[in-house]
């Protein structure tokens, strides 16, 4: 309990500057989508959208949070924040059940609280789908693990294991990864003795990547172009992780080195699903968020390695001030620059007692809609665009790229 508080502490340390941001471009339609597809009666409409029910927790997750807080940008970045600090709990938890990395597991816990790399999975409610993920997804593997332990009554961590896998295929698509990660905590000489009681998840996640991919001709997900198979994976994959160790994690392999495969190992196989996409050759930092456990462990493991505790201590200090000084300056000054164009527009809406007409706007002409709707309470009808639809989409859409 007292190295949960530690990690509570430090994570709060790390991410309570962004407490007072705005809610960024996107989080405006996906609380439309929330109210949309979030609530309990419109289940059935959830069950029947392919590109939706892949994501039904985040649905889940933005109706209950509109339904208590509405339009309250506070209290989506306080939720964020639980997640993060419950996962980070739940990291310093798995290691310990892991034989092998238990010796890094609390150093491996205090550098993913503060590790600045995936902080946008931390700060952008859009991304809470990744926090979910990772929420479920190990915490079915820390129960898998509690489970293989000798004793009575073992059906029970079993079966809620199975649950919250089962809960981690509709938190991402991108979980279907998941098992692969299993069989890293399991010692390679019981792999084959493993594989009946992993067979439940496989099955779990080739179900699930079976319905993405039968619902790609419905997806936009696929149609847009920013996702697919004939993506230069063989640039964005190892570019990625080569991008996730830096600087920390090139440093941690000098001490670590052979016994460093696990963690690298870890990072490699949650990157795949984001290695095909189109629009970037660099990987979102939201979406290095399960990579993050493994370079976590990488850094946990070097400084097992110190010899003297108040080396160790004293590197683990630096790391945690470059990371919060980092996080304070550069990256909470990044938001608010990229809030602010949606904030102008809000503050602009909420004056003008009529519609308004936009020329040009730096995000997706959704984007604007929804934050119209819902920031400044106007109608859509009241968002008239210089040119017609089709025309306005796309002049909105080319001024956000620019």
């Amino acid at each position: 309990m007292r190295n949960c508080l530690l990690l509570a502490f430090l994570s709060v340390l790390a991410y309570a500057p962004f407490l007072s941001l705005p809610l960024l471009e996107d989080d405006y339609p996906i609380l439309t989508e929330g109210q949309t597809y979030g609530s309990p009666a419109a289940l059935p409409a959830l069950l029947h959208t392919p590109v939706y029910r892949q994501r039904a927790v985040r649905h889940w997750t933005a109706y209950a949070l509109w339904e208590m807080f509405h339009l309250k940008p506070a209290a989506y970045h306080v939720a964020t924040l639980l997640l993060h600090i419950a996962n980070t709990c739940l990291l310093y938890w798995l290691l310990w059940l892991w034989p092998r990395m238990r010796p890094a597991a609390l150093w491996a816990a205090i550098f993913f609280a503060v590790q600045e790399g995936h902080q946008e999975a931390v700060v952008w409610f859009s991304a809470v789908d990744e926090l979910w993920k990772f929420l479920f997804g190990l915490g079915a593997l820390a129960l898998f693990l509690v489970a293989e332990k000798p004793g009575r009554h073992r059906w029970l961590p079993r079966t809620a294991s199975v649950v919250l896998f089962a809960l981690a295929m509709i938190s991402k698509e991108s979980a279907v990864i998941l098992p692969a990660l299993f069989f890293l905590a399991i010692p390679p000489a019981e792999w084959r003795r493993a594989i009946p009681r992993l067979l439940p998840y496989v099955i779990l996640a080739a179900l699930a990547a079976a319905a993405i991919f039968a619902a790609q001709s419905s997806s936009f997900r696929f149609s847009d172009g920013s996702f697919s198979l004939h993506a230069p994976f063989w640039i964005t994959w190892p570019k990625g992780i080569a991008r996730l160790l830096w600087i920390w994690g090139w440093l941690a392999l000098v001490l670590v080195r052979r016994n460093a495969w696990p963690p690298i190992a870890w990072m490699a196989v949650a990157l795949i699903p984001y290695s095909f996409l189109t629009y970037s050759t660099e990987i979102p930092s939201r979406q290095t968020y399960l990579a993050s456990a493994g370079l976590a462990l990488l850094a946990g493991l070097a400084i097992s390695l110190i010899p003297s505790r108040k080396l160790a201590v004293a590197v683990l200090a630096l790391i945690v001030v470059q990371n919060v000084a980092y996080l304070w300056t550069k990256k909470r000054t990044q938001f608010l620059r990229r809030a602010e164009p949606t904030e102008q527009l809000i503050r602009f809406a909420r004056e003008t007692p009529g519609p308004i007409w936009i020329r040009c706007f730096p995000r997706n002409g959704f984007i604007a809609e929804e934050a119209v709707r819902l920031g400044a309470g106007k109608p859509v009808r009241d968002v008239i665009w210089n040119e017609k639809e089709a025309v306005e989409k796309k002049a909105a859409e080319f001024c956000y790229q620019q």
